[in-house]
């Protein structure tokens, strides 16, 4: 089975199009509709996927609802009775500020008769920048500067956030009490623990002040004494899983990145490919992932390590510590890695994207490699090396004409790494 790099862009990116498509909240979110309450239905919710999700909701609802819900710049769709409101990520800014305020205003004062849900996917925690007393705004952007730089996992960056937060980490569902609280979230995190997604405001925290300042020193972050101060306090203590505000909440995952993985799978098995799935939830630097898949693409293209044609398929959500000047990019940043490990195999394709459309800050979402990447790169002048170096996968693949743009696709269940290995 002869595969022409045609064929095989196009067949990679059938698969990253059905992961993307599988995990639209429209898809999902009427199959886990909460009963219907006495009192009144509020809507709140945060993330990339937020505005499509409320959408989604106020679509399959047919009673009275009110609400407010907060997405990326670009990623608003129009509800009728949501308010969606615009902010920035990944580095957070006074609209995000606002709506977190307003959000924990809205549930304020409810009953034991109303009804909140929570709409929750990737992307929440810069989207609801609310800091606790003691901490500026402008406190929360360095931070989040720092932590997307230091190499930190997503649970660790999260929980750092969490303990900064007047809403995260559960504090929102306190806020809600005594309302039942519906958690329909979709996850962007490796694990698909709720506490991870969008930094848990609606769900208790196990974690603790103590694991925040440890992860803090661990990776040195540069946060000034005031900050510090507030997170030696009790004021920085999450709401934990005994706490008495939070006996009525019920969480949902209406989508995962394990489906959408299945969703690509299907896609090359119809064409003929044998699928092994590596996990969903693959962590680490993302050049490292790199190496070691691409090792593992040259051994079954080799030796039979997994019998060819196929392709081996994997998610998560991989870290870049950054040490050049270059536009980043995690998904990129593994897929000049793996380039640089496959060193043109002609038997070997890949495509790398992040199924929110973004990769790092860029409105791209990821990139292709094929078995003339180094040869075109090098005829360019460009220098493989240097870029990954530099931190600059997405101006190298813009200059080879092999990013992948989708623009807002309205979900976000993290990372998509196809590798297609022909005999």
């Amino acid at each position: 089975m002869k595969i022409q790099t045609n064929e095989a862009s196009a067949l990679l990116r059938r698969m990253f199009d059905a992961a993307i498509a599988a995990a639209q909240p429209s898809l999902t979110i009427e199959r886990h509709l909460p009963l219907r309450p006495q009192g009144r239905t509020i809507v709140i919710g945060a993330g990339k996927a937020s505005a499509a999700m409320a959408r989604a909701f106020e679509s399959a609802w047919p009673w009275p609802l009110e609400g407010l819900v907060v997405t990326r710049y670009g990623h608003a769709v129009p509800c009728e009775r949501i308010e969606v409101v615009e902010a920035a990520h990944p580095v957070p800014d006074a609209a995000g500020h606002d709506a977190a305020r307003r959000m924990l205003e809205r549930v304020s004062g409810l009953t034991g008769d109303d009804l909140v849900v929570s709409l929750v996917s990737g992307g929440g925690p810069s989207l609801l920048p609310l800091p606790l007393a003691g901490i500026a705004l402008a406190d929360k952007q360095a931070i989040n500067r720092a932590l997307l730089k230091s190499g930190a996992t997503i649970a660790e960056t999260n929980c750092v956030r969490r303990h900064l937060s007047a809403i995260k980490g559960g504090r929102l569902a306190a806020a809600c009490h005594p309302a039942r609280v519906c958690n329909l979230l979709l996850s962007d995190v490796p694990g698909d623990d709720p506490v991870d997604i969008a930094s848990g405001p609606t769900v208790p925290d196990p974690t603790t002040r103590q694991d925040a300042l440890d992860i803090v020193r661990r990776y040195g972050l540069a946060v000034p004494a005031h900050v510090m101060r507030v997170l030696e306090s009790e004021a920085a203590e999450t709401i934990k899983p005994a706490d008495a505000r939070l006996p009525r909440i019920d969480t949902t995952l209406i989508a995962t990145p394990r489906m959408a993985l299945e969703a690509a799978a299907r896609v090359a098995r119809e064409a003929g490919l044998h699928v092994h799935l590596l996990g969903d939830a693959i962590e680490g630097e993302a050049r490292d992932v790199g190496l070691v898949l691409g090792s593992l693409a040259l051994e079954s293209a080799s030796h039979q390590l997994f019998p060819t044609p196929c392709v081996l398929l994997s998610g998560g959500e991989t870290t870049v510590t950054v040490r050049g000047p270059g536009r980043g990019g995690r998904n990129v940043e593994f897929l000049l890695a793996l380039a640089l490990a496959l060193r043109g195999d002609a038997r070997i394709h890949a495509l790398a994207g992040d199924t929110d459309g973004v990769d790092g800050q860029e409105e791209i979402a990821g990139a292709m490699v094929t078995p003339d990447t180094l040869q075109r790169a090098w005829a360019l002048g460009l220098r493989p090396q240097d870029a990954l170096a530099n931190n600059n996968g997405h101006g190298f693949f813009e200059a080879l004409g092999d990013a992948v743009i989708t623009g807002p696709t309205l979900t976000n269940v993290n990372d998509f790494r196809a590798i297609l290995i022909a005999p």
